[in-house]
């Protein structure tokens, strides 16, 4: 089952959030005329679609989501969204580009979709995507560490380290299905403030499937649980921030 999703929650750490993003989209190079479609897989609240008609305003742009919630909002600004699965959604015969940032994450056998998206395009089309690359990083690793407690253990099942590839896997995945690839990974410090902040940043992300799971009393042990042990492994500084590390894995391919 997908996790439910809070567009407001999602967005509340904005400008951390969509630097990835952008940073994808730099490597992405012109966009072939006869292939004038460009698509958002997994567009979310739609907020940085826009980016997209900016990089090519000559695009027919268009995005999709599977969350209800993330696709209203996306309409509400604007975007011409429709709700899909990535692992259902096959790009039409004009796709110049494919854009998915921070999406095939919760995607299982994402690899394989990857694969059937890179074959199916036409050359010359493009195909962008970026994941976390931190299931091993303190945040991830305490979050299933009290999912593990006897209390939760039996109505929880959280992603583990294994979530996404090595940077090399998706090198080779797409590279064997026909693309010419740059791949490449990055590690963003990012200065929080406030309570909580690395509670605040995966209540939504991460959190998401552990709110599905519980009811409010439950979750709201969960997270009594949950916080302190954040707040040990990401204390703040002498002037009150908090620095967290967010490891991030990027893939560009153009099909030969």
């Amino acid at each position: 089952m997908n996790p439910s999703w809070d567009p407001g929650l999602y967005r509340s750490f904005d400008d951390h959030r969509s630097r990835p993003f952008r940073d994808l989209l730099a490597r992405v190079g012109p966009l072939d005329p006869a292939l004038p479609r460009v698509v958002d897989a997994g567009c979310g609240p739609g907020h940085l679609t826009g980016l997209l008609a900016g990089r090519w305003p000559e695009a027919r742009v268009e995005a999709f989501d599977s969350s209800p919630e993330m696709v209203a909002a996306a309409r509400a600004a604007g975007i011409v969204a429709t709700r899909a699965d990535v692992r259902d959604w096959t790009p039409p015969p004009d796709t110049g580009a494919i854009i998915t940032n921070a999406v095939l994450q919760w995607v299982p056998g994402h690899p394989e979709v990857l694969r059937r998206w890179t074959t199916a395009l036409a050359p010359g089309a493009w195909l962008a995507m970026q994941v976390p690359g931190n299931f091993d990083a303190p945040s991830h690793a305490l979050t299933r560490e009290v999912a593990a407690l006897p209390r939760w253990r039996n109505r929880l099942s959280l992603r583990g380290t294994e979530t996404v590839l090595h940077p090399g896997g998706y090198a080779e995945l797409l590279s064997a299905a026909g693309g010419d690839v740059d791949v490449w990974e990055t590690t963003y410090l990012h200065r929080l403030d406030g309570e909580d902040p690395v509670l605040r940043w995966i209540s939504g992300t991460a959190l998401r499937p552990v709110r599905d799971a519980l009811d409010e009393g439950g979750y709201t042990a969960f997270v009594d649980e949950l916080a302190p042990r954040l707040r040990g492994a990401y204390p703040p500084d002498a002037e009150g921030y908090t620095w967290f590390p967010f490891r991030r894995v990027f893939a560009v391919a153009r099909k030969r």
